[in-house]
């Protein structure tokens, strides 16, 4: 078994967080991430009610393992209800990210739930950690959906440098060598999402799955096209890590034009609608080329901590 402070901390067999994709990552998929020993995050979006964020931790909570919910800070302000839900559902972990945290850590804390937020930057990482937070996210823009600009391996060293509270890599691991690859550098644990973009328990829907298991590595995008097309007011500090498709290779790089196109922008409104692969954005990062089956993520989970246990256990070899 692999032990860090992260599964201390938790409870866990494995240091495996799910990563909680809007869209993607409800309770059933959470509870299967945390069936197999790690921890599984339910993604809440601004688009969300407060109704979703209960459902979802009821289905979550029925495992009885650990869970947590993930909330994009620049939402609340608008919704600030998605909070007092996820309090109110008492999950073990809170992801506070995209924003400053420091509003929301003392209300966690008081009620018994620990703090985690994705940081993109070393400043992001310093701001985080005077907020309070108890875990902390090297999200590299390897990664999936929203992200930063940094490689996760810089910035995961640097972030290791500034704190002793445990660091979770994210951004291209997607097999249990890369794992602990993440795990040798520091990190004490992995936050996955691509891999889990194809589980049987997912939200997406079946076609979703299949387009990302057709997918290499090499036919992703870092693109601001299409939350400008949907009008979705993600800062512009964050673009999405998304599938490259028939509306990203029009407009990534003329969102000034796609602005005041709104025939352009409806494309991706029924592209999202009707799941035309062609137009709507599917998020998924630079590893989607190692997911090529459709199984549960409770079998996903296990086989990433068997196969690093197995890398793990070769890398003394190395000093020979």
């Amino acid at each position: 078994m692999i032990t860090t402070a992260l599964t201390r901390r938790f409870d866990l067999t494995t240091p495996i967080v799910g990563a909680p994709m809007a869209g993607v990552s409800g309770g059933a998929l959470a509870r299967a991430v945390s069936a197999a020993g790690g921890l599984g995050m339910i993604g809440v979006s601004g688009r969300h009610t407060p109704e979703f964020v209960t459902e979802q931790a009821t289905i979550a909570a029925e495992g009885g393992r650990p869970f947590g919910v993930g909330l994009m800070i620049w939402t609340l302000a608008g919704a600030p209800e998605l909070f007092a839900a996820t309090m109110a559902a008492r999950p073990s972990l809170v992801s506070m990210s995209f924003g400053d945290p420091a509003p929301y850590v003392g209300p966690l804390h008081d009620a018994g739930i620990a703090v985690v937020s994705q940081v993109n930057t070393v400043a992001d990482a310093r701001r985080a950690i005077d907020a309070g937070v108890d875990v902390l996210v090297a999200q590299g823009t390897e990664a999936g959906g929203h992200t930063g600009q940094r490689a996760m391996l810089p910035l995961l060293q640097e972030v290791l440098a500034l704190t002793d509270r445990p660091v979770l890599a994210a951004g291209g691991i997607a097999n249990g060598a890369g794992m602990a690859a993440a795990l040798v550098a520091g990190a004490a644990g992995v936050w996955v999402g691509t891999a889990l973009l194809s589980c049987s328990e997912g939200l997406n829907a079946a076609t979703a799955r299949a387009r990302v298991r057709a997918a290499t590595g090499d036919e992703t995008v870092l693109t601001r096209a299409f939350d400008v097309a949907e009008g979705i007011a993600w800062p512009e500090r964050w673009p999405g890590r998304a599938l490259v498709n028939d509306f990203s290779r029009v407009w990534h790089g003329r969102e000034e034009e796609l602005v005041d196109d709104p025939a352009a922008r409806q494309l991706v409104v029924e592209g999202r609608r009707s799941g035309d692969p062609a137009h709507a954005p599917l998020y998924a990062g630079e590893a989607v080329g190692l997911v090529t089956t459709e199984r549960s993520a409770t079998d996903v989970v296990r086989e990433l901590d068997a196969d690093a246990g197995k890398a793990l256990r070769a890398v003394p070899r190395l000093l020979a």
